[in-house]
C-alpha cells in the first residue's frame, strides 16, 4: 500500500502504521434488503486527504449497493501481530485515470483487461474514524497474561485499543 498520509496528522499516520502490511481489507456495505455484505478488497493507497483507495468493477454488486448507501466499514486484521482495525467511512467512485496509472500493477490484469478497461473504477473511502486493537508483547507473553487472567480476580493488560479520527 502506498502511504501519502501527512507526517503532521498523527491519527492518519497512526492508521497508516496500523494497516501497513495488511494487503486486504474486508469492506462491508448495506444490501438492498438492509442486511450487511462483506467482501475483500486490496488496499492500494492511503492519501493525505484521508482516503483509502481501491480498484473495483463498475458492474459489481458493491457499486450498486454504494449507489444506495455510501456508508461503509473496512476491517483489517494482521493475525501474526494480533493487530485489528475497523474503519468507518464514506465511499465515492470515479474514473481518475491519473490515479489508475499510478496504482496499476500487472496483478490487476487478473480482474481487468487493462488500465483502460471501461469496467475499472477507483473506489475511495474517506476515513471518518477508526478503532484499533493491538496485543501487548509477544505470543508467549500474551498467553501467560491470558492464563494469569483466568486465575486472577484482577483484569490483565492484553493490549492497547484506541480511537482515531479521520
Amino acid at each position: 500500500m502506498k502511504n501519502d498520509a501527512p507526517q503532521d496528522d498523527t491519527d492518519l499516520q497512526k492508521l497508516a502504521e496500523l494497516i501497513d502490511a495488511i494487503e486486504v481489507a474486508m469492506m462491508t456495505t448495506h444490501a438492498e434488503d438492509g442486511s450487511l455484505v462483506s467482501r475483500p478488497l486490496q488496499t492500494l493507497k492511503l492519501t493525505a486527504e484521508g482516503d483509502l483507495v481501491f480498484f473495483t468493477a463498475a458492474d459489481s454488486a458493491k457499486v450498486e449497493q454504494l449507489t444506495e448507501d455510501l456508508d461503509v466499514n473496512l476491517a483489517y486484521a494482521h493475525q501474526e501481530d494480533r493487530r485489528y482495525v475497523s474503519v468507518r467511512g464514506r465511499a465515492r467512485m470515479d474514473r481518475d485515470q491519473a490515479l489508475i496509472e499510478e496504482l496499476w500493477s500487472p496483478a490487476q490484469n487478473v480482474f481487468f483487461s487493462g488500465k483502460d478497461d471501461p469496467n475499472l473504477m477507483v473506489l475511495r473511502v474517506r476515513v471518518r474514524d477508526a478503532m484499533y486493537w493491538e496485543a501487548a508483547g509477544n505470543f508467549v507473553e500474551r498467553a501467560l497474561d491470558f492464563a494469569r487472567g483466568m486465575w486472577s480476580e484482577q483484569p490483565r493488560d492484553l493490549g492497547r485499543q484506541g480511537h482515531l479520527h479521520g
